[in-house]
């Protein structure tokens, strides 16, 4: 479906269902936590850890605790259903929250690091709104209504460094605590919603093709391949940068902590403004031509920052990461819907949130390394490899074949 065209009323049915707006509201108040999370992170952790070096290390945690958790999250919901399971994962970032403000208050790094983790494991539960999105509606719509719930992030990216840039000072003797306080009430809000969701099936939509197969079989079709390579590259290359560009703007390139704030929220709106369009934009042209536009503004990220350090050259550069993750994630998610049978969804959405989130922990842990040693150049330069992965997997597929099957 075009971009430019109004979809058939049955498809516009399902993208306004009950089920698509509680999760496009799940949406907002989760990245809202996140996003706030990732824009303090590093400041704060400088502050409480005392080694530049470890000033990285409550994001990568969270980063890392997300990977760890996506299984289990998967294994979770296949057990007490999608509800119950979304509504877990918000009660664990409303405690991760609460545990970053105590961490604030008594000047704790260790506690700061348990707020994190747990925010990561909520983070883990988030990840599956979409997959839980293309349940919800008819195989048409799948695509835009992953788009649509992504849309819903734009929210975050607005509040989550509004919260940094405010709350820092909302409570007296806790900096950031009033971020924190407020980070606890999204997670609250978001859980309160989700226990609203309708239970769907996608086995109610589609008929079963039969048992479900071993996860090795699954793993060596071309649409899985390219599937979780393109989401890994992309998402592993946004965490690297993301993670490492706070510091290098406010602590290396002395920016504002506010330009430092407005940067990031610049680059969340990117990641997720595009999923206006991307899912028209998908059914219009394809997914492996949206994933392969997507690659190709990863590298227009590392050509803009490596021209220069003012604020126009971050700016520019963390909007094209956020554009060329958004395609690779969207149209990764969408060929993955098509790789396996709707008996199978919840062992493959878990191997490739895990494999997609490792890749971005492995990014985000070695982001502080390499910016303390080397500096921002060497973390753009770091990053190609996995762009060119990326390009390598789309041309190597050519998921927009017609012949290109599941199995």
């Amino acid at each position: 479906m075009p971009p430019w065209q109004s979809p058939g009323p049955a498809i516009l049915s399902d993208l306004l269902s009950r089920n698509i707006l509680i999760l496009l509201l799940a949406q907002a108040a989760s990245v809202t936590g996140t996003v706030a999370i990732v824009t303090v992170g590093g400041i704060l952790g400088r502050e409480l850890a005392g080694d530049p070096a470890l000033a990285t290390f409550p994001i990568s945690m969270l980063i890392v605790a997300t990977a760890v958790s996506t299984v289990v999250a998967a294994w979770i919901m296949s057990r007490i259903g999608r509800p119950r399971g979304f509504a877990l994962g918000a009660a664990l970032g409303a405690a991760g929250a609460a545990c970053a403000w105590g961490a604030t208050a008594v000047q704790s790094f260790v506690l700061l690091c348990v707020g994190s983790i747990l925010i990561g494991c909520a983070t883990a539960f988030s990840q599956q709104y979409r997959f839980a999105a293309t349940e919800s509606v008819r195989v048409a719509a799948a695509p835009t209504a992953v788009a649509v719930v992504l849309t819903g992030s734009m929210a975050g990216a607005i509040l989550g460094p509004g919260l940094v840039a405010r709350g820092e000072s909302w409570i007296a003797g806790a900096q950031f605590g009033g971020t924190f306080a407020a980070i606890a009430g999204c997670y609250v809000l978001a859980g309160a919603v989700l226990l609203g969701l309708r239970p769907v099936s996608s086995q109610a939509r589609e008929k079963p093709i039969g048992a479900a197969r071993p996860l090795r079989t699954i793993a060596r079709g071309r649409l899985f391949v390219v599937a979780v390579v393109g989401a890994a590259m992309g998402q592993g290359v946004m965490a690297f940068m993301m993670t490492a560009a706070p510091l290098a703007m406010h602590v290396v390139d002395r920016h504002s902590l506010a330009v430092t704030a407005a940067i990031i929220q610049g680059h969340v709106l990117a990641m997720y403004a595009p999923s206006l369009v991307a899912g028209g934009l998908i059914s219009r042209f394809g997914a492996g031509r949206i994933m392969m536009a997507g690659a190709i503004f990863l590298g227009a990220t590392l050509l803009v920052g490596l021209s220069g350090r003012e604020v126009l050259h971050y700016g520019v550069a963390m909007v094209a990461l956020g554009v060329g993750w958004n395609f690779l994630y969207v149209g990764g998610t969408t060929l993955l819907a098509r790789s396996h049978h709707p008996e199978e969804r919840f062992r493959v959405q878990g191997l490739n949130d895990f494999t997609v989130l490792g890749c971005a922990a492995l990014g985000s842990l070695s982001a502080g390394v390499v910016m303390q040693l080397l500096g921002w150049d060497a973390v753009l330069y770091a990053s190609m490899p996995a762009i060119l992965l990326a390009i390598a997997a789309i041309l190597w597929a050519r998921p927009d074949r017609e012949d290109v099957v599941a199995g």
